[in-house]
């Protein structure tokens, strides 16, 4: 998902870092007075602890017949499965959406089952409701921002098997009582709910309603109940949605059938089964050239789209479409679509379709007419480097969502442009392997997913069209600034339980820069991306905890990497290293380093000699391991005169000023 906070954290960091910059020049200035007849700096206070640091016991469990301490499922891993029918009308005048969603559950755990779980996301949108009512009154992003409306759902029948059965609402959940026990190890039921609810103009940036030229734009996602998950690490996940968490959801086949009006045009993150009864002859041909060509090809013209907002007749179409292995589904609907698509390439030859729908309006001025060449790009790079698309379509549409993802299809705010609809669809699409694909649990864990697709929008905008909008390395020093602020929760809080305004820095912009920091200095690429393909592979389609994750990227590596998820995601800790003296002598120079702060980096050197010469040392993170003080020989031929510690500032040492000597 996009996050609105980060332009501002963007902002923030670079007014902290100036204020920063003073306090920095203060303390040089100082140093210079304290030892101008001298090689070696004033002493530090460290408020380093190795014991801590570097301690062995960082996981709390051993591993299990389910989940193995490799990292990898273990060889009786289980998750249940729940695969849907959906039959849902909108009524585009009142907003309404009526359905009927039968589940097909099956029982794969080892427990038997006396009632289901489901997870009624759109009762949050209810006045009453528990996300409501812990909204701040300062701008926020949740609940339906500036109207008042009848929200969240009206059930008005379950049944399993064929028989109405006892429920229980609460907030957004609903508790089924089922009418006998649902066997383990393979047990089965279907269950049948009728329900309907109206669209909510804003849905938290999820979903909603789009105001264009030729007809409001449906984002339709959070539209019908599902099951929540039921997992050997929780039992059943009942957290409720408020907001800021997003989704865990169990994998299955979706078949949905949509009626809409007869001149709306649906895309939907699935296949479309019945071409020949919504689409014209025209539309046909163009669909199926699309499907072969590595150039945009429009589809549904947007004098097509124009003629349908005038010519509505009342009448109904009924659209159908299939999407297997997945744990979600979402639509739009509009009379406005411009429809246009590309052939994507995949690995072992094969293809997919990437589709763009928007209004008129969004088009011209490199704005959305790009935006499948966006698509294209972008799934092609994620399936080159990680894991091959797995869905037959990748549908961009613009809407009143600032970014919002569900597998196959992404709403994307309709006046982005340039850059900035690059970035969006770029991090959309990305979602698909983090958590479409990797379905770890976002209610929890926001950083599983965020973080881990904003380290990869990362690498695939530096590959895109050359580097059209790639703006070079970060300073990590300036980032540390914001990354390690001390008012900052841990990166493994649950997203309900940060300040709004942190969300951006700890779910997508901390976690990103940590698995940086694992691929460019603490493991490099080779390890690191083989490391991450491995995790990939093994929990493709599956339920990984954060345990799973440092399992896997350990194993792997080959590296023992408690002291960093201690320090960087467990905790909020910093790091400071220090030059703190340098004595020469004959054969080159005597250089101290001290850690400071609680977080361990290895220490990257550079040494300048009296000719200029410059040369480098990495010194290895365990170096701290039993020392908050590093004294080392730097052999040299002649006098050196500066030493500089990360030169490149690639680590998020959030005091830089004491990184430098000179002579």
């Amino acid at each position: 998902m996009e996050y609105t906070y980060l332009v501002l954290m963007k902002k923030n960091t670079i007014k902290a870092y100036k204020m920063k910059r003073l306090n920095i020049l203060a303390i040089n200035v100082l140093f210079l007075l304290v030892g101008f007849f001298g090689t070696a700096f004033g002493q530090n206070t460290s408020n380093y602890d190795y014991v801590k640091a570097f301690d062995p016991a960082f996981y709390q469990k051993n591993g299990t017949e389910y989940r193995s301490a490799s990292g990898e499922p273990g060889p009786k891993y289980w998750q249940n499965k729940a695969s849907y029918r959906i039959s849902a009308r909108l009524n585009d005048d009142t907003r309404e959406i009526t359905a009927t969603v039968k589940m097909d559950y099956t029982n794969n755990s080892p427990n038997k089952l006396d009632f289901l779980w489901m997870q009624l996301e759109q009762n949050m949108f209810k006045d009453n409701s528990i996300g409501n009512a812990i909204i701040p009154l300062t701008n926020s992003r949740y609940g339906a921002k500036g109207e008042e409306f009848d929200g969240g759902y009206k059930i008005k029948s379950v049944k399993v098997a064929g028989v109405d059965v006892k429920y229980l609402i609460t907030d957004a959940r609903m508790q089924v009582y089922l009418p006998e026990v649902l066997n383990p190890n393979g047990g089965r039921l279907q269950m049948t709910i009728e329900y309907s609810y109206i669209v909510p103009q804003y849905g938290s940036d999820r979903t909603g309603i789009l105001d264009a030229r030729n007809g409001k734009i449906f984002a339709i996602a959070q539209w019908y109940p599902r099951v929540a998950v039921y997992d050997d690490v929780m039992g059943w996940n009942t957290v409720p949605y408020t907001g800021p968490g997003e989704f865990y959801l169990e994998y299955g086949d979706i078949d949905v059938d949509i009626t809409v009006p007869s001149n709306h045009f649906v895309v939907l993150g699935g296949e479309l089964l019945n071409p020949e009864e919504v689409l014209s002859p025209a539309q046909q041909e163009r669909w199926k050239e699309a499907k072969t060509s590595d150039q945009t090809v429009i589809i549904r013209t947007a004098q097509e789209a124009a003629q349908a907002f005038a010519n509505k007749d009342g009448k109904y179409v009924t659209w159908k479409y299939r999407l297997e292995n997945t744990r979600d589904v979402a639509w739009a609907t509009s009379s406005s679509f411009i429809i246009d698509g590309a052939r994507i390439n995949l690995q072992g030859g094969k293809t997919a379709l990437a589709m763009s729908a928007y209004p008129q309006e969004s088009s011209g001025g490199n704005a959305w007419e790009r935006s499948t060449e966006y698509v294209k790009a972008s799934i092609e790079n994620y399936s080159k480097r990680w894991f091959n698309y797995p869905y037959p379509v990748a549908v961009n549409v613009a809407s009143n969502v600032g970014g919002m993802e569900y597998p196959a299809i992404v709403f994307c705010n309709a006046r982005s442009r340039g850059q900035a609809l690059w970035d969006v669809t770029d991090h959309e699409f990305g979602h698909i392997w983090f958590p479409m694909i990797v379905g770890s649990n976002e209610r929890l864990h926001a950083w599983m997913d965020e973080g881990f697709n904003m380290f990869l929008n990362d690498l695939s905008t530096q590959d895109f069209n050359n580097g059209e909008y790639y703006e070079g390395p970060q300073d990590a020093n300036n980032l540390a600034l914001s990354l390690t602020n001390p008012i900052l929760e841990p990166v493994m809080t649950a997203p309900s339980g940060m300040n709004e305004r942190n969300i951006g820095v700890l779910a997508y912009y901390k976690p990103a820069f940590g698995l940086k920091l694992l691929r460019e200095v603490i493991l490099g690429p080779e390890r690191f991306d083989l490391a991450l393909k491995t995790y990939i592979n093994n929990w493709a389609y599956k339920h990984p905890t954060p345990d799973d994750f440092f399992h896997t990227i350990e194993n792997v590596s080959g590296d023992n990497l408690a002291w960093f998820w201690r320090g960087w995601f467990q905790n909020n800790w910093r790091l400071d290293q220090a030059v703190t003296r340098v004595i020469n002598n004959g054969s080159g120079a005597i250089i101290t380093i001290d850690n400071l702060e609680q977080l361990p980096m290895p220490v990257i050197v550079e040494v300048t000699t009296r000719s200029g010469k410059t040369d480098r040392l990495t010194l290895p993170v365990e170096i701290w391991e039993r020392n908050k003080s590093w004294t080392f020989q730097f052999d040299a031929d002649e006098e050196i005169i500066k030493v500089q510690l990360d030169p490149d500032k690639v680590l998020p040492d959030f005091n830089p000023g004491n990184n430098r000597w000179t002579k």
